[in-house]
């Protein structure tokens, strides 16, 4: 499996993100998340999750998802366990990781992954931007081992009000940590900056937000 990797300034040791990859694959936008990562202080890796049907370095057009479909359809939750633990050994294996601290985050599928990731690993923290269909993994909240933090855009068609109220009411009824942020305004995908649903107003907050949760979960001093 090839990977995405950007590398903070100087000799660490660093805490690290997985990042997890929307259904286009390790594209130029989540290749720009790995990188804002790494100038946060992160060591970031970005693993191609098609790797299994696409050629390294797979892109899909926004606008063909018919394309991406033989690569989408024959994810599952174990492909996407067996990929996420290959990039968190990863950065175990890496001398200037600070092996409490690798926390994920992933947008779309890459949601769905990032709260899988929380579900069998010892992460720190995890984020999940609108992540579609999470709401049918909630009987695994239970097995939550770290606080998530939830994006869900308002004007969202594809995850609905009440998939985005199971999932939190499983998360609490399992007693475990989560911040759950609905923007009214912003659609699916409003993180995305080479798509027509980008909202910056929407994004800035979010980025803001997610870097002050990684600070707090990971106990990083400012």
């Amino acid at each position: 499996m090839s990977a995405y990797i950007a590398f903070p300034e100087g000799s660490g040791p660093f805490p690290a993100m997985i990042v997890l990859q929307e259904a286009f694959g390790v594209n130029g936008h989540i290749r720009s998340v790995t990188d804002r990562l790494a100038r946060e202080g992160y060591i970031a890796i970005a693993p191609e999750l098609f790797h299994r049907t696409a050629p390294v370095g797979f892109e899909g057009a926004y606008n063909d998802f018919s394309a991406l479909a033989p690569h989408f359809q024959v994810i599952t939750t174990e492909t996407l366990e067996a990929d996420i633990q290959a990039a968190y050994d990863w950065l175990l294996g890496q001398k200037n990781v600070q092996q409490n601290k690798i926390g994920c985050i992933g947008f779309c599928l890459g949601g769905k992954a990032s709260f899988i990731a929380n579900t069998f690993l010892p992460l720190a923290a995890a984020i999940s931007f609108y992540g579609g269909g999470v709401h049918t993994l909630a009987n695994r909240a239970v097995n939550m081992k770290a606080p998530q933090l939830f994006f869900w855009g308002g004007k969202d068609t594809h995850i609905l009000p009440e998939h985005r109220n199971a999932i939190t009411e499983a998360i609490e009824a399992a007693g475990k940590d989560y911040t759950n942020v609905v923007i009214s305004s912003a659609d699916h995908g409003f993180f995305n900056e080479e798509k027509p649903a980008y909202n910056i107003e929407a994004s800035k907050e979010a980025w803001a937000l997610v870097k002050e949760f990684l600070k707090n979960k990971f106990a990083i001093e400012n």
